[in-house]
């Protein structure tokens, strides 16, 4: 894989995401190399314990569009939201099954803006796709998903709250 390429296209489009991105939202978005996958991810720091570690807590939930070797061979470029942990989470008592469950229910009324998207998986998943990387336009279809997140975030915030601590 072409490591530097995908680097430099996933970059472009987080700067056009950070030139975008309202600040009343307070999502972070970051690139870079992970277990020889190339990755942007969204996230917000209130999403994990330790805000200043956000990417690599223990305990945090992230978005994340990302290419490795084994995507380029079936011309995909992923997509996932994970919540690793929740359990730990500071200020929230989460089952993580029941945090997946209902954040799945409340994802179906957006599902259909959701190329190829599964949501067949256990609690650390809460949903998965792909897009199609033959496309000369991948930069523009990475846009657009990461833009689909953006109308949906609130509904990580929404369930969080259903588990507050009291």
């Amino acid at each position: 894989m072409d490591t530097s390429f995908y680097l430099e296209n996933f970059q472009k489009i987080a700067n056009q995401l950070d030139q975008k991105l309202p600040n009343e939202k307070s999502i972070e978005v970051s690139v870079g190399v992970y277990l020889d996958s190339v990755f942007i991810k969204l996230y917000k720091k209130s999403w994990t314990n330790n805000p200043h570690e956000a990417l690599t807590a223990e305990s945090r939930i992230f978005f994340s569009v990302w290419i490795n070797d084994s995507a380029i061979k079936k011309q995909k470029i992923m997509y996932n939201i994970h919540a690793l942990k929740l359990r730990k989470l500071k200020g929230f008592v989460i089952e993580s099954r029941k945090f997946a469950e209902k954040f799945r229910n409340s994802f179906e009324n957006y599902r259909q803006k959701w190329p190829n998207v599964n949501t067949n998986f256990g609690p650390l998943t809460l949903f998965e796709g792909w897009i199609e990387l033959g496309s000369r336009n991948f930069s523009k279809e990475i846009l657009k998903i990461c833009h689909n997140f953006l109308e949906i975030d609130y509904l990580i915030d929404d369930t969080l709250l259903q588990f507050k601590a009291k």
